[in-house]
C-alpha cells in the first residue's frame, strides 16, 4: 500500500512539474506578484517577527519581494540550508547579498552561525509542486519540509501557483497539512 502512494506521489509530481515548465513567465510574474500581496497582507505575516522564507525556484511562486519586505519591516528572515540529506538549518540573513548557489543549484546562506530551531519562528513559508486548498502539500519528494516542520504546522503557509492546484493529494503519515494555502487567487 506504501509503495502505491509513492507511486502516486511520484506521478502527481511528475505531471505538476511538467505543467510548471510550461507556465509563460508573464504568468509567473503576475501570480507572484498577487501572491506576495496575499502573503503581504495576511495577519500572520504582520503578527510574525521571525519569518523563514524559502528561496524560490523558476518554477516556484518568487518569494523575493516577500524576503526584502520582511528585510525592510526589521523582521527577522531566515531562509534554508540543506545539511546532508536529512537536515534543514534555518539560517538567519540580514541581506540577500548573503546568499550563494548552493546545493540543488538553489540560493542559500553563505554564512550559517545564526539559526534558529522551527518552534521560536512565528512563519514559515513553504514550498511546494503542488497543494489543496484544504491544506495538504506534494513537496519535491526529499522530506526536509516535513521532518523540519513537524510539530509547527499552525505556523505555515504554503505558496502555489493557481494552475499547480489539486482537488486532492495523496499524503502519508510523515506529511505535514499547512495551516494556509495562499495562491493568486486564494
Amino acid at each position: 500500500m506504501r509503495s502505491d502512494l509513492q507511486e502516486q506521489k511520484k506521478q502527481l509530481r511528475k505531471q505538476i512539474s511538467a505543467l510548471l515548465k510550461t507556465l509563460p513567465e508573464a504568468y509567473r510574474a503576475a501570480a507572484s506578484e498577487r501572491i506576495s500581496d496575499r502573503v503581504l497582507s495576511s495577519r500572520m505575516y504582520r503578527d510574525a517577527e521571525r519569518i523563514f522564507a524559502f528561496i524560490s525556484m523558476p518554477t516556484e511562486p518568487d518569494t523575493g519581494r516577500i524576503i526584502a519586505q520582511a528585510l525592510s519591516d526589521g523582521k527577522a528572515v531566515y531562509v534554508p540550508k540543506c545539511i546532508g540529506k536529512a537536515e534543514m538549518l534555518a539560517v538567519r540573513i540580514k541581506s540577500t547579498d548573503e546568499l550563494e548557489r548552493g546545493a540543488y543549484g538553489i540560493m542559500e546562506p553563505k554564512d550559517c552561525s545564526e539559526t534558529i530551531g522551527p518552534d521560536a519562528l512565528d512563519l514559515i513559508l513553504v514550498p511546494c509542486v503542488s497543494a489543496s486548498k484544504d491544506g495538504r502539500r506534494l513537496g519535491h519528494g526529499a522530506g526536509y519540509y516535513d521532518r523540519f516542520l513537524t510539530g509547527n504546522a499552525d505556523k505555515t503557509i504554503c505558496v502555489c501557483f493557481e494552475k499547480a492546484l489539486c482537488e486532492t493529494i495523496p499524503m502519508d503519515e510523515n506529511d505535514v497539512f499547512m495551516h494556509r494555502v495562499i495562491s493568486e487567487i486564494e
